[in-house]
C-alpha cells in the first residue's frame, strides 16, 4: 500500500479512500479492515478473462437485460465489507457511468490463487450469500477441469456442485456457459 489505511472503515469510507489511491493499487474491505490485493499470475488473469467472456456471450445470446463486469467493480456485501470479484453479472437497468459499487449481483466469480484460496472458499462464500441478490457463486481454479458452483435454491438453501463438464446452467438469469472452453 502506498499509504497506510486508517481503519477500521465503513464501506462508504473505504470506497472514497480506495478511489483516491493511485491507479493499479487494488484493495478489498473485510469486516472494516483494508486488505491489499496482490498482483496476479498469468494463469489467473487468463482464467478470469475467459469466464468473463463466457458470461458476457451468454447474456448477449439470451438477450437478457443484464450486465457482466470484469474485476474492478466493488461488491458491497454489507456496511463494512467490500469485495472485488474476478467477474460478476447483475440484471436490471444499466448502472450509470460513475457507479463503482454493485449492490445486486446475481452471479459472482472468484478465481483461486495461492494467496486467497482460503478466503475465497470460506469468508467470501458466506459473505456473498449474505446478499439476497446472489444466486450463484462460481469458484474456479486455473488449469483445472472443475468448477465449484454454489447456488441458492428456491428454499434459500445453498447447494454445492463440483462441475466437470459444460454447460453450467445458471438460473436465474437463464444462461448456460462453458467455463472450460
Amino acid at each position: 500500500m502506498s499509504e497506510a489505511a486508517r481503519g477500521p472503515m465503513t464501506a462508504e469510507e473505504f470506497i472514497a479512500w480506495a478511489m483516491a489511491r493511485p491507479e493499479g493499487e487494488r484493495y478489498e474491505l473485510d469486516a472494516g479492515e483494508v486488505v491489499a490485493m496482490a498482483p496476479e499470475r498469468a494463469a489467473h488473469a487468463r482464467t478470469k478473462g475467459r469466464i468473463f467472456r463466457r458470461l458476457a456471450e451468454a447474456v448477449e445470446a439470451a438477450g437478457l437485460p443484464c450486465e457482466v463486469f470484469p474485476d474492478g467493480m466493488a461488491v458491497a456485501v454489507d456496511a463494512d465489507t467490500i469485495y472485488e470479484p474476478d467477474a460478476l453479472l447483475r440484471c436490471g437497468a444499466p448502472l450509470t457511468p460513475d457507479v463503482a459499487t454493485v449492490t445486486d449481483p446475481v452471479v459472482v466469480v472468484e478465481v483461486l490463487s495461492p494467496s486467497t484460496r482460503g478466503v475465497d472458499v470460506g469468508e467470501k462464500l458466506a459473505g456473498y450469500f449474505r446478499m439476497a441478490s446472489v444466486r450463484h457463486y462460481l469458484i474456479v481454479k486455473p488449469g483445472s477441469n472443475v468448477v465449484i458452483l454454489h447456488s441458492r435454491g428456491e428454499d434459500g438453501q445453498i447447494i454445492t456442485h463440483l462441475v466437470h463438464e459444460a454447460p453450467i446452467r445458471l438460473d436465474p438469469p437463464g444462461i448456460a456457459i462453458d467455463p472450460f472452453a
